[in-house]
């Protein structure tokens, strides 16, 4: 069976109606589908000030009857993503995850690097998926979603913060052919490249749309609706991606 998954990234709840409302409409959207999807990815960015009340509310927002799968961006702040959010203990340290959806692995990476807008896979975060992949019963597919895009996109603004030493991660992937593709956010544009022989697809964002440098100046275009991806990943470990945005 195809495994449909909703991706939604850069949230940036910040208290404010505006992003508030934003949130909410994405998530009403996806949970009135006549076909529940298998889960929600996250890609990061989900609070702006990395507060716990930021996190109180996504918490509450994201609160649905599938499976909702996050990973921080660079405005997320760990320990109060993991208290306020997951529940846990606040701690200082990557925050990884790997969930069984459907019978896919999903790998929730932790690329922020605290304090910077740019992103880096640590010693520990490529041990971890290492580790975890190679865990995985013989059959079973996987995807890989983070933060940061390990490519350029060819806009100055995500190109000045993208993930660091991406050949780290490029030989990872070619020890592990399980893994499918690649999903990021960051970028706050819906795009579609390649990394390391895989799909490497970027998420737009709930909370405004990067311009790119050919559609004008100023970067951020706050009157285009918010975004998100459905990914379905078919017997035949193909992704095939769908962008639609919320009005």
């Amino acid at each position: 069976m195809a495994v449909l998954l909703a991706q939604i990234s850069d949230l940036h709840l910040d208290g404010s109606e505006r992003a508030t409302e934003r949130a909410v409409r994405v998530m009403d959207h996806l949970r009135a589908m006549p076909r529940p999807v298998d889960a929600v990815l996250v890609t990061g960015d989900i609070a702006d000030h990395g507060a716990e009340a930021e996190y109180e509310e996504a918490a509450r927002i994201l609160a649905a009857p599938f499976p909702v799968l996050p990973c921080p961006g660079n405005h997320d702040d760990r320990p109060a993503y993991r208290k306020a959010l997951l529940g846990e203990a606040p701690g200082t340290g990557p925050v990884n995850r790997v969930h069984r959806v459907a019978g896919v692995a999903i790998l929730m990476c932790d690329s922020t690097i605290p304090g910077r807008d740019e992103g880096r896979l640590d010693e520990q975060t490529l041990a971890w998926i290492d580790a975890t992949l190679g865990e995985l019963p013989q059959e079973t597919r996987a995807l890989m979603a983070f933060h940061q895009p390990p490519v350029e996109l060819h806009h100055p603004l995500p190109d000045s913060c993208m993930l660091e030493r991406p050949g780290d991660l490029a030989a990872l992937l070619d020890a592990h052919p399980r893994v499918a593709a690649v999903l990021t956010g960051h970028a706050h544009t819906a795009a579609a490249s390649t990394f390391a022989g895989r799909p490497l697809i970027v998420g737009p964002a709930v909370t405004w749309t990067l311009r790119m440098p050919w559609e004008g100046e100023g970067a951020a275009d706050r009157d285009q609706p918010p975004g998100l991806a459905f990914h379905v990943l078919g017997d035949d470990g193909r992704l095939t991606t769908h962008y639609r945005v919320v009005i």
